[in-house]
């Protein structure tokens, strides 16, 4: 059977060029590894990477004509709205017999399954979670001409029009799997993305992971050797010498976590590769850590989330301040500068919790590097639906649902906090929307660019500090006030990188 894998364009919004909580890096081989799946079951597949090649609908209608598929599996990103131009392309691929089947997976269409096949009609079914093997067991029915009814792993609209959604156990042995398929574009990436791992034993209340899975908070981990089979491959026919681990937690619980990543250091180290990984502060080890570096790890994102213990434990990260800064301080000893998740604005923050954060920011030196310091002076909690965040917050009536049901608003609890907030948001934003040809690769630095950064870093360290300040002294800002300090800030700006 022909399968058609869809990743779908996406726009870039410039408003929410910064709120990278849209989909998890982990999802960039959702297509890849159903691709493998269905490859290795005797199907032809093709996957069209509309987004990464910058396809328009039209170029993708056109391929669809010319491949002929018999189903379309549309792996759904969301990209902060209803994506009402995707589902006029699948109207018109069922309208003119494009394709006979179709089907959406992916984080967002498996916690928001009832609202997609409501608003498109046109989507035969939902992949929940994990969708190799409930893919590999469509696949086989529709070509088979079977009922789909009460297949484990699907959403559907049963004979009466009511949406039934049953999950599957989730695949307990990943070495199991094929190797994912790789595409052109892919292959273009600067580091060719790597799943180690699948799942966190984590709980945060923000995060959609686990919700993902289904199936609670269970981490599964490839055997090292799997891993570098796979590595191997890519070296002998690629030559690839860079690599990032996608997993949301590289190292897994506990002793064991720590047992398999000093063996899987060992066995990367005479490759000659260097890779990144993501991790929880509460897993990085100085023995564990000297040993990636010894391997070639030379990049890593770490969740510090915040300097306040009382906002961990409110987001319910289950590590602490002081977990944070000994991380920063392990990874700093062996030369690795962290990249850092950073939420300075949760709902329930209160003043002095933005100045403990601060506090913090500053006495790890994590506010002298402009790309960083950009990132941790404002970002907020996004809140998905399928998380406990969305959960409990539409329990308490504080959501705002936006363009998109996936999503909502939740209006912060301390009104002085929601400015400062503002404030921030428009000028980080700004500073990301005339910086991103430059941090993108695509415009050539500035002459004296470090002095520059180190310019403009000073210009938002103090605002954010002198607006904390008059802030905690009782001051008070306008819109119009607010309006002013933010263009006066952007032309500050301007004025750097003239």
């Amino acid at each position: 059977m022909k399968i058609l894998l869809l990743e779908h364009p996406r726009t870039i919004r410039s408003e929410r060029c910064n709120d990278i909580a849209n989909t998890p890096l982990a999802s960039c081989l959702l297509s890849g590894y159903t691709a493998g799946m269905l490859i290795s079951e005797g199907h032809e597949v093709e996957v069209i990477e509309g987004f990464l090649e910058g396809l328009d609908y039209q170029e993708i209608e056109r391929r669809v004509k010319v491949f002929e598929p018999e189903i379309i599996g549309v792996h759904m990103v969301y990209h902060w709205q209803t994506d009402m131009v995707l589902y006029d392309f699948l109207h018109k691929v069922k309208a003119e017999r494009l394709a006979s089947y179709i089907t959406a997976y992916g984080y967002y269409p498996t916690t928001d399954f009832e609202d997609v096949l409501l608003q498109c009609p046109d989507i035969d079914s939902v992949v929940l979670g994990e969708p190799e093997l409930t893919f590999a067991q469509l696949v086989k029915a529709v070509s088979c001409e079977d009922c789909l009814e009460n297949m484990l792993g699907l959403a559907q609209r049963d004979d009466s029009g009511t949406i039934v959604a049953m999950r599957r156990e989730l695949i307990g042995d990943l070495d199991a799997l094929p190797f994912p398929v790789r595409t052109k574009a892919l292959f273009r990436l600067p580091e060719i993305n790597l799943q180690g791992s699948r799942g966190c034993y984590g709980g945060c209340t923000f995060c959609y992971i686990n919700p993902f899975y289904g199936q609670g908070s269970q981490w599964r981990g490839r055997t090292p050797e799997n891993i570098i089979a796979e590595i191997d491959e890519l070296i002998a026919r690629h030559q690839i010498k860079s690599f990032y681990f996608t997993d949301p937690n590289f190292f897994g619980p506990g002793e064991r976590g720590q047992r398999r990543a000093l063996h899987l250091a060992a066995l990367i180290k005479s490759r000659n590769v260097k890779f990144g990984i993501e991790a929880r502060v509460n897993d990085i080890h100085d023995d564990t850590v000297k040993a990636l570096v010894e391997a070639g790890l030379n990049n890593i994102l770490i969740g510090l989330e915040s300097g306040s213990d009382r906002s961990l434990q409110r987001i319910n990260k289950l590590t602490t301040v002081a977990q944070n800064e000994k991380a920063i301080r392990i990874l700093r000893k062996y030369g690795i500068e962290p990249s850092v998740g950073f939420i300075m604005f949760e709902p329930d923050s209160f003043l002095e919790d933005i100045r403990v954060n601060f506090e913090f920011l500053k006495r790890n030196d994590l506010v002298k590097d402009l790309s960083i310091t950009a990132n941790v002076l404002y970002h907020h909690l996004i809140v998905l639906k399928g998380t406990r965040a969305h959960r409990d917050l539409k329990a308490a009536g504080r959501l705002e649902v936006q363009a998109s049901t996936y999503e909502s608003i939740v209006t912060l609890r301390d009104p002085k906090v929601a400015v400062l907030a503002m404030i921030m948001r428009q000028t980080t934003n700004f500073l990301f929307d005339i910086m991103s040809g430059i941090w993108g690769g695509q415009v050539a630095e500035p002459e004296n660019a470090q002095e520059r950064y180190t310019k403009i870093n000073s210009v938002l360290v103090t605002l954010f500090e002198n607006t904390l300040t008059t802030m905690e002294a009782g001051g008070h800002f306008t819109e119009e006030q607010v309006e002013t300090l933010v263009r006066t800030t952007e032309k500050e700006i301007n004025k750097i990188l003239a």
